[in-house]
């Protein structure tokens, strides 16, 4: 089968009750599990920050979270503390079913630069080893849900589709952050990269 499932970040700290909590975040786990059934290869990102990661408005005196810096490889929301590696939050939610997982891909361990797509580092250029994954086993039709839409998700589509992968993000299957406005950006941007929304 040519069709992979890429369940992004279904985290403690994105659902509710987390540290950077994504309204309804944990509606999805159970249709997200049915969904694995029908893949030829499920693959989970997960966030795993250091302690003290840069992209932690803690690690900004003065800063608050949600304010934008400029860091050397771009702009970067500052973030409060969240999926440090080896913590609750960390971990994936308890009700997902991560046995059916092929392959997990960690991101954002590297303390001076944050990830938010399975395929690149937030540089864009130093590959996380998803797509040789990919192509290895022939798996070019790939189907993403998750947290959060504007984010995670959304960088990770895009950047499937311009590495030549046929992308759909199953909306119903994501929940968004809304920050300023980018849930209606990162649509707009998705559409414009070729992304299917369904």
């Amino acid at each position: 089968m040519t069709h992979a499932l890429i369940v992004i970040d279904m985290q403690n700290d994105f659902c509710p009750g987390g540290a950077l909590a994504v309204a309804g975040g944990d509606e999805i786990v159970p249709e997200i599990n049915a969904r694995m059934a029908q893949a030829g290869a499920v693959i989970l990102t997960q966030d795993w920050h250091p302690a003290g990661h840069s992209s932690f408005a803690s690690q900004h005196a003065g800063r608050a979270p949600l304010e934008m810096i400029d860091m050397p490889y771009g702009p970067q929301v500052l973030w409060p503390d969240h999926c440090v590696q080896g913590t609750q939050g960390a971990a994936f939610h308890p009700d997902l079913d991560t046995d059916r997982a092929d392959l997990i891909i960690r991101k954002g361990f590297r303390r001076a630069i944050d990830s938010y797509s399975a395929f690149f580092e937030n540089d864009q250029t130093t590959p996380t080893g998803l797509e040789g994954y990919l192509r290895s086993r022939g798996l070019t039709q790939l189907d993403f849900v998750g947290l959060a839409t504007d984010f995670c998700v959304a960088w990770s589509a895009m950047d499937a589709a311009k590495l030549g992968f046929e992308v759909r993000v199953l909306n119903n299957l994501c929940r968004g952050i809304d920050l300023d406005g980018s849930m209606a950006r990162t649509q707009d941007a998705m559409r414009a990269a070729g992304v299917t929304l369904e």
